[in-house]
């Protein structure tokens, strides 16, 4: 749905973003992760046809983002990180005023309205002025402007900026059910745990370059060799650590208190054996598990790969 080739921006001798290759399938959702600075921002305003790129190409649903502006603009809905906002309007008013921009009918307009009110949860707000509106709420009012033209494509910036954890858990349970409705939706942000929990793919940028992209998994296939076991002993600390120290597939480990931290390196069928190995000799393991992937580690190996290279 979204395809990127070879993308750069340039000012004078600054490259905003260098020579960016990306695609994202439909019905994905994409983290775009980096930190400020990055380039995130660059990219989408070129993908939502607001910045020309100095070279590289980029398409959605198969349109040119610089050949067929106004195409792309009847697919994509964007929202950016800051958006204006017309104080002195009800909310029901503000969201006319962006379906009569798209060009919808009056009729449909009601309709629409109702719709993106729904998906949003903001029903009740519906005749609020939007100048009494606090941060969470004014941000589903411009998730709701920018689904009131029904696009394909979402792409949205650093949303959950400046929102209290009630309004991130309810920003990422809608995300969610746009998915789940077929959307394909980009969204970029320097806060990594709001991403984790939903995005199917991510593409970690920094310094203007794409470092990584992939499933978290496949990232961390790519980085480590090796997988993380946690292993909780009950009792038999001691034994533990000499059984550990005499399996080949076991190339380190750590011991914090009741706690066993190992870097196993046979494959995920083997660590079945390890664990026997530990419960035949007599040590009482409370519960043994293998580390979950976690979006900070990967963005951290990453990252830090790419300062060593």
């Amino acid at each position: 749905m979204i395809e990127i080739e070879h993308l750069t921006k340039r000012y004078k001798n600054v490259a905003a973003v260098n020579d960016l290759n990306l695609k994202v399938k439909r019905a994905e959702v994409f983290g775009f992760i980096g930190p400020n600075g990055a380039g995130k921002t660059t990219t989408i305003r070129i993908l939502a046809g607001l910045l020309r790129p100095t070279s590289g190409k980029a398409t959605i649903d198969g349109y040119d983002v610089i050949k067929d502006t106004m195409e792309v603009k009847k697919v994509v809905g964007y929202m950016p990180d800051l958006f204006g906002v017309y104080d002195q309007m009800r909310v029901w008013e503000y969201l006319d005023f962006f379906g009569a921009a798209y060009r919808i009918g009056k009729e449909r307009r009601r309709e629409a309205i109702d719709r993106v009110l729904d998906i949003t949860g903001s029903r009740d707000m519906r005749d609020y002025y939007i100048g009494t509106l606090s941060r969470g709420m004014k941000q589903k009012i411009g998730l709701a402007k920018t689904l009131i033209h029904d696009p394909q494509v979402l792409i949205l910036d650093e949303p959950a900026s400046g929102l209290d954890p009630r309004a991130r858990i309810e920003l990422r349970d809608t995300i969610k059910n746009l998915k789940s409705q077929g959307k394909t939706i980009m969204i970029s942000s320097h806060i990594l745990a709001e991403l984790g929990d939903f995005c199917d793919t991510i593409g970690i940028i920094e310094k203007s370059k794409l470092l990584a992209t992939g499933t978290l998994s496949d990232i961390m296939r790519q980085l480590r060799q090796h997988i993380i076991i946690e292993i909780q002993i009950l009792d038999g600390m001691k034994q533990a650590e000499e059984i550990l120290r005499m399996q080949k597939t076991v190339q380190s480990f750590t011991s914090s208190g009741d706690l066993i931290r190992v870097e196993f390196d046979g494959r995920i069928e083997e660590s079945s054996d390890l664990l026997k190995s530990l419960v035949t000799s007599g040590v009482r393991v409370q519960w043994y598990s293998e580390s979950p992937i976690d979006l900070e580690d990967v963005f951290m190996l990453v990252t830090s790969r790419s300062e060593g290279e």
